[in-house]
């Protein structure tokens, strides 16, 4: 599973973009100035429901997923996402696989 999101950054989200339970996070490549996981690109998110997924997990109540034409962002790594509670924001941290 490249995908991995724990119970608090979950919850964040739906806090933050007004998920409900059987609703989806997609995460997918966008240019940026700045630098993810590839110079030039960062990671987005929408709230959508998935077409061609490639990975993904649910989590409280919550589908997190990335569809395929994305996926090459993070081939290779899994994506890990938590929850910083002092800054009441989300991390994303990448671990090659």
């Amino acid at each position: 599973m490249s995908i991995h999101v724990t119970e608090s950054a979950a919850n964040w989200y739906k806090k933050e973009l007004g998920v409900k339970d059987g609703e989806a996070i997609r995460f997918y490549a966008r240019y940026s100035s700045g630098g993810g996981l590839h110079p030039g690109f960062s990671l987005g998110i929408s709230v959508e429901q998935p077409e061609y997924p490639v990975e993904s997990t649910e989590v409280s109540g919550v589908l997190f997923f990335m569809e395929e034409h994305d996926h090459w962002y993070l081939k290779g790594h899994r994506l890990d996402v938590g929850y910083i509670e002092a800054e009441d924001d989300i991390i994303y941290r990448y671990e090659t696989e």
